[in-house]
């Protein structure tokens, strides 16, 4: 008889379980305290609790634990300086999207030599996870695999669903169990139509092919997620200006959910420039400062240090805290634009 199933693929190579991987290490107390006390927060500024300015800062994507533990220690002790009027949390990207191929992240590729070693991806992004979350400070990052949520999400206060995913079904089906506030990222071409319905459809109970915690194929059940939000990041054309803003808060409002988002002052919003990044920041913090109160958050690309470089496939010959993805701006253009900020809140 033909073999009429797995005809292109390679190779299976056994994952280990969110449950093994959780008892090799597992969560301390003061990671979970930062967990739970920096969902919280987030949530308590999605809601107008608090009104403090979320800002959400780090690299496009992790590809060095050392200099990301290194930006992590920075990223503390400004968060401290600047707690009463604005709560930081690191960005911490493990799972890039590509628009054709190319490096898919820390978890796909952790030694950047296409050996594809997922398990110690995994375990490398867990540590580093609950190394940064020790010190107090809470974590954010996109999630791409519907499988990942398994082994990282108990130990991440905030999580993106992409432009190129805000469409799927699986995206907003996961979205829906997360314990963690959830903001949808508009289309690439700029449309938010698909973002405000992955809200509403996150927010709602579903019902869908996952793993259970020992890595079981499972139907997950959900309750719905009530902290879903959007997040701004351009298109076609930039969308942070105040028009698009009130345009955004208008619709939101329209389907009755909370008209409260935030602006990604990188990607096409910034021209997918490094440079342009603090015009986007200035311009949204001056949105806020004059009232509009809609305007809950930013978020910064940023690293070490500014650009980025190409991955020669040797992780060696790279240069030491410089983004492999997208353009970041440096830690200190970074300082400056949060103390700005937090001088004028």
């Amino acid at each position: 008889m033909k073999k009429t199933f797995d005809i292109h693929v390679k190779e299976f190579k056994p994952l280990i379980s969110p449950t093994e991987m959780k008892q090799v290490l597992p969560l301390t107390d003061a990671a979970a305290h930062t967990v739970v006390s920096g969902r919280k927060e987030v949530a308590d500024i999605l809601t107008g609790k608090e009104d403090r300015l979320l800002i959400i800062a780090g690299p496009c994507s992790i590809h060095d634990p050392e200099a990301a533990l290194e930006y992590a220690h920075k990223l503390m002790a400004l968060r401290r300086e600047v707690a009463d009027k604005i709560n930081l949390i690191m960005r911490v990207y493990f799972e890039k999207p590509r628009t054709t191929v190319g490096w898919k992240g820390l978890i796909n590729d952790p030694f950047l030599d296409a050996s594809y070693n997922v398990n110690a991806g995994l375990e490398t992004a867990r540590k580093l996870l609950i190394d940064i979350n020790d010190t107090g400070l809470p974590t954010a990052t996109e999630i791409l695999d519907p499988i990942t949520p398994q082994y990282i999400a108990g130990l991440l206060a905030w999580v993106a669903v992409g432009a190129r995913t805000t469409e799927s079904q699986t995206h907003r089906e996961m979205a829906s169990g997360l314990s963690m506030p959830v903001g949808f990222k508009n289309s690439t071409d700029g449309r938010i139509t698909a973002a405000v319905n992955a809200i509403q459809a996150a927010g709602s109970p579903q019902h869908f092919l996952g793993i259970d915690p020992d890595g079981r194929s499972s139907v997950v059940s959900t309750t719905g997620n009530p902290f879903c939000h959007l997040v701004l990041r351009g298109g076609a054309t930039p969308n942070y200006d105040p028009v698009s803003v009130g345009r955004a808060r208008t619709i939101l409002r329209e389907q009755h959910l909370p008209d409260r988002l935030i602006i990604d002052c990188s990607h096409d919003n910034s021209g997918q420039k490094f440079t342009g990044q603090a015009f986007v920041f200035k311009s949204a913090l001056d949105q806020r400062l004059e009232g509009n109160s809609g305007i809950m958050g930013l978020m910064l690309e940023s690293n070490l240090f500014e650009g980025r470089q190409n991955c020669p496939g040797d992780g060696c010959a790279l240069k030491y805290g410089v983004s492999i993805t997208d353009e970041c701006i440096s830690w200190e253009t970074t300082e400056q634009l949060i103390r700005c900020a937090y001088s004028q809140l």
